[in-house]
C-alpha cells in the first residue's frame, strides 16, 4: 500500500500532469522543456520530437573517455535531484534542480574533486540541436559572451537560453558544426576541492516547462504492485489454435516470393510472419527440456516465427565457433550446433518457422587468415570486419567457408540440411553491415586502414571513370552525390557474390542480404533489392504515440521507409528502449496494426530471450519472455496481425524520387514529412528510379490508381492536425492526447493515455483511471466480438523491475469495461479457462458484459468463454 505521504504526492503530480495536459492542448502548437531523467539535463520536444537534449561529457588524458554515471531522483513535483559519479576523473557530482519561475529551470551543480587532475581534456555538457528538423523556425544557437552559455531561437518567436554563472571554462561548437554545443566545466586540468556552478534554462511563453516522464506516468510505490503475475514456463493465454494446421512446419513447401512481391509457400498458400528473436545464451544454454517447453509457450503466445541471432557473437561463449579461446572462427562446435539444431527441431514440431541469420557479429582472430588482418584489428586478437568485408576478398572467403559449412550442416533431429529444411524460411547474409551509410566510412583515408583504403579508393576510381562522375567525390561516403552511387554498386557487387554462392549450394529459402537501421537514408536502399526481401530495424523510445508527424517521426516511420514497391517487407528486430520504457505494453499492438494497414509480411519482436531460458532471468530489454509489459500485448498483437484484424489500407501512397532526388538528397523520415504523414492515412511505398549508373537496379512499376509523391516535404495531412485515422477508419492515433485506438469487428482496443477518458468503440466502451495503460477486446474465433463464443481481454500498464533486478512488479489496469457480446459465457482470468477457481465475477445487462478492473486481480489477461 502506498503511504499517506506518497499518496498525497501521487495526487499531486496527477492533478500537475492534468493541468498541463489541459493549458497545453496541442503538441503541433506548444513546445515542452523538461528535465530527461536519464542524466538530470534539459530537454526540448516540439509536436513530441526531440528538439534538444544533453548529455555529460568527459575525457582524460588523449582523449580517454571519462564515463559520468548518475542518478536522477524526484523530490517533489518540479523538484530534482541527480547524483554522479565520475570514477576516471575521481570526482562526484551533486546537483539540485528547480522551478522558481514558469517560464525558468535552475540547476545547483556541485562538484567534488578528490584530488588535483592534470594533463587532462575536462569535459562538462554536450548540448545537441535538431537543426535538419527546427533549424527553420528556430535559427541556429548563438553562443553568449564569456564562456557564459548559448541561446536558440527568434527574437520574436520560441526562443531558449542557457546560462551559467561563474563562466565556464569554455563554450564552442563541436567542430564548427551548429547542432552541438559543447559547454565545459574543467578544462585541461581539474583542482582538488569543490567548486560549484548555477545553471538557468529560460524559455519563451509559448514554451511550457512540463514534467518528467516519471511525474507523469504518476509516482506510484511500484513495491505495492503485485509480483507474480506472469510464469517464465507457461503462457497466460493459448493462441497454438493458429499454428495448428503448420504442424509441422514446412509442410506447404519453401517459401518464395510471387510476382506481387508477396511471400507466399510452394503450394501456394500465403504467409505473414509474426515472430520474436532467440539469442546468445538463450540458444547454448537452455537446456533440452526448457527448449522443448519454450517452444511450446512461443506457439501459445502466438508466434509463428523465430529468428536466430547472436549465434556468433564474440561475448557469447561458447558461441557457434565453440570457445573463446578457439584460435579461429574456420570450424563449427558440433556441441553447439547441436543446441541449435534442437531448438530448430522443437520449433518446427510446434508449427514455428526459423529466419537464420548467417553472421550476426562475427570476430575474426588471427589464425583466419585475414589479409592484413591488424587495419581490420587495430592491435586487437579479434575484431568484426563490417566495411572491410566489401573490399576485402579474404574476408568474403571466410565467409563463404562457413555458408558452406553452416548451410550443408544435417539436423539430426530432422534429419534434413539446413539447405533442404523449408522449415528455415529465409536466410540472412550479414547483420546490420551495409555499405552505403555506416560502414564504408571505415575504409576512409583517415582510418588508418592504407591497404584496404588503397583498395576501396581504386574501386570508387574505376566506377567514377566508368560513369563519368567526379573520383573527387565518388570515394566521399559520407556525403550524398555520386558517393551514394558507389556505394550501392559496391555493396551490391558484394551481395551478389554471396547469393550465388548460397544458391549453388542449393539454398531455396528468400535470401535477405543486410538491413537498415540507425537513421538510415533512403539512398541505401537500392542495394537492399539484391536480395529477396527488404529488412529493417528500428527502436523507438517512451512516448512514440505523442509524437506529430509534421515534426517528426516516430520509430513505424523508420519501418515505413524501407517498404520498396513489389518487394516483401520484414522487420527483423523491433522494440523501445532504454530499459524500462514505462509505456512499452502499447507498442506490440501499434506495431501490429500498423504492420496490417502498411501490408508488411513479417514482424519480429526484438529480444524474447537473450539469457538461458529458466527462472532464473533478470529483466532486461532483451528479455520479453518474464517481462509482463510486453507480454500483456504480445499474444493480442499476434492474433490481430496473423488473422488480419486490420485491413490494409486502401489508398496507396508512393514516393517516386528521381535519382537525383535518391541520391543526391539525404532524404529520410526525419526530415520527409511527406513520408509521414501519408503512412498515417494509408499505404506507403517508395520506387525505385531507372539509374544508369546502376543497370542492375530494376525500375519500379508504379501500380495503377496510387497517390504519387514526388515532394517529400510536402504533407499528406492538415500542418495543424492534432490526430488521424486511417483511410479504412479502424484506426486513429491522437498524437495531442498520446492516444491509439484500433476498432474493427474483431479487435478493439485503446491504448496511451487513456486514463479518465470514456472511450466507445463498436461494441467495447473503455473507463480506466490508470493514467497510461492498455485495453484490447479481441474474438478468438472467426465472428466479431459481438458474436464470438470466445473473447480474449489484454490489459498492460507499467512494469518495474523489483529487488535486485530479479523479477518485476506490475501496475493494475484499474477501471471498467463493457463488452457488447452473446449471453452465456463465464469471465476467467490467465489460462483458467474452464478452471473454477480462475473465474472472475461478471455482470451481464443490457446485451452487454460489465467487467470491473481493480488490483485483487492479479493478471493483465482475461477471456470470457
Amino acid at each position: 500500500m502506498l503511504s499517506g505521504c506518497a499518496k498525497g504526492l501521487a495526487r499531486f503530480v496527477f492533478a500537475v500532469a492534468s493541468i498541463w495536459l489541459v493549458s497545453y492542448p496541442g503538441r503541433a502548437e506548444t513546445s515542452i522543456a523538461s528535465i530527461d531523467p536519464a542524466n538530470g539535463l534539459p530537454i526540448l520536444s516540439i509536436g513530441g520530437a526531440s528538439a534538444l537534449s544533453g548529455q555529460f561529457v568527459f575525457w582524460g588524458r588523449n582523449w580517454s573517455w571519462a564515463r559520468l554515471s548518475t542518478q536522477f531522483n524526484v523530490i517533489a513535483p518540479f523538484e530534482y535531484a541527480v547524483t554522479g559519479r565520475n570514477q576516471a576523473l575521481n570526482f562526484d557530482l551533486s546537483g539540485h534542480i528547480t522551478k522558481p519561475a514558469n517560464q525558468r529551470l535552475v540547476w545547483q551543480f556541485v562538484f567534488n574533486e578528490s584530488a588535483d587532475m592534470a594533463d587532462v581534456i575536462g569535459g562538462g555538457i554536450a548540448f545537441k540541436f535538431d537543426l535538419a528538423t527546427f533549424g527553420k523556425a528556430m535559427g541556429e544557437p548563438e553562443l553568449l559572451p564569456e564562456n557564459r552559455g548559448w541561446k536558440w531561437g527568434q527574437t520574436k518567436g520560441s526562443a531558449v537560453e542557457m546560462r551559467f554563472d561563474p563562466p565556464l571554462a569554455r563554450v564552442n561548437f563541436e567542430r564548427n558544426q551548429k547542432n552541438e554545443i559543447r559547454a565545459y566545466f574543467y578544462q585541461g586540468q581539474i583542482p582538488q576541492g569543490q567548486k560549484t556552478f548555477t545553471a538557468a534554462l529560460t524559455v519563451s511563453r509559448d514554451i511550457a516547462i512540463g514534467p518528467t516522464v516519471p511525474e507523469r506516468f504518476g509516482l506510484d510505490d511500484f513495491t505495492a504492485w503485485p509480483t507474480d503475475i506472469l510464469r517464465w514456463d507457461t503462457a497466460p493465454v493459448d493462441l497454438s489454435f493458429l499454428n495448428a494446421s503448420e504442424r509441422p512446419a514446412g509442410k506447404h513447401g519453401f517459401l518464395r516470393v510471387d510476382h506481387h512481391g508477396l511471400l507466399i509457400f510452394d503450394d501456394g498458400t500465403p504467409v505473414r510472419f509474426w515472430g520474436t528473436n532467440v539469442a546468445a545464451y538463450a540458444i547454448f544454454g537452455t537446456d533440452r527440456e526448457n527448449v522443448r517447453r519454450q517452444a511450446h509457450r512461443l506457439s501459445q503466445l502466438g508466434f509463428n516465427l523465430v529468428r536466430f541471432h547472436h549465434q556468433d557473437s564474440p561475448w557469447v561463449h561458447p558461441n557457434i565457433f565453440g570457445p573463446a579461446e578457439a584460435p579461429d572462427t574456420k570450424h563449427l562446435s558440433p556441441a553447439m550446433l547441436d543446441k541449435l539444431d534442437w531448438w530448430i527441431k522443437c520449433l518446427k514440431d510446434e508449427g514455428i518457422y526459423v529466419w537464420l541469420d548467417l553472421e550476426t557479429l562475427r570476430f575474426f582472430k588471427v589464425g583466419d587468415g585475414i589479409d592484413h588482418f591488424a587495419e581490420v584489428s587495430r592491435g586487437k586478437p579479434a575484431a568484426p570486419g563490417n566495411g572491410f568485408n566489401y573490399v576485402n576478398t579474404s574476408i568474403q572467403e571466410a565467409m563463404r567457408r562457413f555458408n558452406q559449412e553452416y548451410v550443408n550442416h544435417v539436423n539430426p533431429y530432422t534429419g534434413l540440411a539446413y539447405k533442404e529444411d523449408p522449415a528455415i524460411v529465409t536466410m540472412l547474409v550479414t547483420n546490420e553491415n551495409d555499405a552505403t551509410f555506416h560502414f564504408a566510412n571505415a575504409l576512409l583515408p583517415d582510418k588508418n586502414v592504407p591497404w584496404h583504403d588503397q583498395l576501396y579508393m581504386a574501386q570508387a576510381d574505376a566506377f567514377a571513370a566508368k560513369f563519368g562522375l567526379p573520383k573527387s567525390e565518388v570515394w566521399k561516403s559520407w556525403l550524398p552525390g555520386p558517393s551514394k552511387l558507389f556505394l550501392n554498386d559496391l555493396e551490391h557487387q558484394f551481395d551478389e557474390k554471396m547469393i550465388s554462392q548460397l544458391r549453388g549450394l542449393g539454398v531455396k529459402s528468400p535470401i535477405v542480404t543486410t538491413s537498415t537501421f540507425g537513421n538510415m537514408q533512403l539512398s541505401s536502399l537500392p542495394a537492399l533489392t539484391t536480395g529477396d526481401i527488404i529488412d529493417v530495424h528500428s527502436y523507438g523510445g517512451t512516448g512514440e504515440l505523442e509524437k506529430d508527424p509534421i515534426y517528426g517521426p516516430n520509430f513505424i516511420d523508420w519501418l515505413a521507409e524501407a517498404k520498396i514497391v513489389d518487394r516483401p517487407l520484414s522487420v527483423s528486430e523491433w522494440n523501445v528502449e532504454p530499459f524500462t520504457v514505462p509505456d512499452r505494453d502499447v507498442v506490440p499492438l501499434y506495431v501490429a496494426s500498423e504492420a496490417s494497414l502498411q501490408g508488411w509480411d513479417a514482424l519480429m519482436q526484438f529480444a524474447y530471450a537473450q539469457q538461458a531460458l529458466n527462472n532464473r532471468g533478470a529483466p532486461s530489454n532483451w528479455q520479453a519472455f518474464n517481462d509482463p509489459a510486453l507480454i500483456a500485448t504480445l499474444p493480442a498483437a499476434a492474433l490481430l496481425y496473423r488473422r488480419h484484424h486490420v485491413r490494409q489500407a486502401d489508398t496507396l501512397y508512393v514516393f517516386a524520387p528521381t535519382p537525383e532526388q535518391l541520391f543526391y538528397q539525404p532524404i529520410s523520415p526525419r526530415n520527409a514529412v511527406a513520408l509521414r504523414t501519408a503512412k498515417e492515412k494509408g499505404r506507403l511505398m517508395i520506387a525505385m528510379p531507372q539509374t544508369k549508373e546502376l543497370p542492375w537496379l530494376e525500375k519500379s512499376q508504379i501500380p495503377p490508381g496510387a497517390v504519387v509523391i514526388t515532394d517529400p516535404d510536402v504533407p499528406v495531412i492538415d500542418a495543424n492536425a492534432q490526430m488521424a485515422t486511417s483511410d479504412t477508419g479502424e484506426l486513429q492515433r491522437n498524437w495531442n492526447e498520446g492516444t491509439f485506438t484500433i476498432n474493427t469487428p474483431q479487435t478493439q482496443a485503446a491504448m496511451g493515455w487513456i486514463g479518465g477518458k470514456q472511450i466507445s468503440l463498436n461494441d467495447v466502451r473503455i473507463a480506466v483511471v490508470t493514467l497510461n495503460a492498455a485495453v484490447a477486446v479481441q474474438s478468438l474465433s472467426d465472428r466479431p466480438i459481438s458474436e464470438s463464443p470466445a473473447i480474449l481481454i489484454s490489459l498492460g500498464a507499467r512494469s518495474t523491475p523489483g529487488l535486485a533486478n530479479r523479477f518485476f512488479h506490475s501496475e493494475p489496469v484499474v477501471g471498467s469495461i463493457t463488452i457488447r457480446a452473446t449471453k452465456g459465457l463465464r469471465l476467467y482470468k490467465g489460462t483458467g479457462i474452464g478452471d473454477e477457481e480462475h473465474q472472475v465475477p461478471v455482470t451481464y445487462e443490457d446485451g452487454r458484459y460489465k467487467i470491473n478492473l481493480d488490483s485483487s486481480l492479479h493478471t493483465y489477461w482475461l477471456q470470457l468463454k
